[in-house]
């Protein structure tokens, strides 16, 4: 019997406009969440290992570039082109409290020991840090980003913040006691996508059509790999970490050797770039996010497909990928979330 790979993602409707950001909650008692950001307005968030659609989170007034979940998958955070960042209960949907900011906030992300802090940065080249424990308080900021900040990620025991920028290459460390850079990881390109490792050893950078690991311990350059095309992010396997997707450009989710850069995959299937993709916190599975609207969830191992069209392996049956996208539209149809709803005339000026 003749028999090929082949990857059949669960496909996730719901965005009206492009995804531009993904975030994976870690492993909680009850499951992993997925997080998206479009420029609808609208973050949504979702079963990450079956991809249905559990809520939508709805105050935003401009484009939301990014979005977050704490350690608990208990609240959520967003940056938009509203010139805010909202924090909301994951639960209710709810929103908490929103921070206003001066200009387009592209970046937040929660700290991870005890989840009380938020970093946000944006157009304003100044990072800000809230406590979630008086929301009312004014932020801590760190203004001497030499760019738009495009990136932000804690690690070393939230010790220490990481950021990149949208006009300049490289990624910036800076202590957080002092608020100084205490470390520059050099770029050709602004650097678009900064994930730390699930165990805190690498950083994954994409800038231009390179993918970078660093050590996220003593900064040198572990690995980098030349891409056949720009990508704008890239996600390491998080139990394994023997291999990393990256998607962009040419609309393709690609997975790699970790070890050789040798591509050993390529997903086919998005019909715009692709602007983020993020492994699951359990490594059997990736999402991407893209300029056609949608969010695919790709199986790490794919299925065996035989002639007749039988699946064969240990990857998803085609049959549960459609029943859990029809499930998901019939769900969005219920609440009267629609595209046309979802579609309307927005202020030009927040959606950059």
């Amino acid at each position: 019997m003749d028999k090929k790979r082949s990857s059949v993602p669960l496909v996730c409707h719901g965005h009206s406009r492009p995804v531009v950001d993904l975030f994976y909650s870690p492993i909680t008692p009850d499951g992993f969440f997925l997080i998206s950001a479009s420029k609808d307005s609208s973050p949504m968030l979702r079963n990450g290992e079956t991809g249905d659609w559990i809520g939508t989170f709805e105050g935003h007034k401009g484009a939301v570039w990014s979005c977050c979940l704490d350690t608990n998958a208990l609240r959520a955070a967003s940056g938009s082109a509203d010139f805010s960042a909202k924090l909301w209960d994951a639960l209710t949907g709810d929103e908490l409290h929103s921070f206003d900011h001066k200009h387009i906030v592209r970046a937040c992300a929660f700290s991870e020991q005890d989840t009380h802090l938020l970093l946000t940065g944006g157009f304003e080249k100044i990072l800000r840090i809230f406590d979630l424990n008086r929301p009312d308080a004014p932020p801590r900021e760190v203004d001497s980003s030499p760019g738009s900040v495009r990136t932000v990620a804690w690690l070393h025991s939230d010790q220490t913040i990481l950021s990149s920028c949208s006009d300049v290459g490289g990624v910036r460390l800076w202590d957080v006691r002092s608020g100084k850079i205490v470390q520059t990881l050099e770029t050709k390109s602004p650097v678009t996508s900064a994930e730390v490792s699930q165990d805190g050893r690498y950083i994954t950078t994409a800038d231009g059509s390179t993918v970078k690991f660093w050590d996220a311990n003593h900064f040198g350059l572990v690995k980098s790999y030349n891409m056949s095309c720009d990508m704008e992010s890239a996600s390491l396997e998080p139990k394994l970490g023997n291999k990393f997707v990256a998607g962009g450009e040419d609309m393709w989710v690609r997975i790699f050797d970790f070890h050789t850069g040798e591509e050993i995959g390529c997903n086919k299937g998005h019909h715009g770039p692709v602007h983020c993709v993020r492994f699951s916190p359990d490594g059997e599975s990736y999402a991407s996010g893209s300029e056609d609207g949608t969010i695919r969830i790709w199986q790490t191992s794919p299925a065996i497909i035989g002639e007749n069209g039988t699946n064969l392996g240990n990857g998803p049956v085609s049959g549960k990928v459609k029943a859990g996208a029809d499930d998901i539209s019939r769900k969005l149809e219920d609440l009267n979330v629609s595209r046309e709803g979802k579609n309307g005339e927005k202020d030009k000026s927040t959606d950059v």
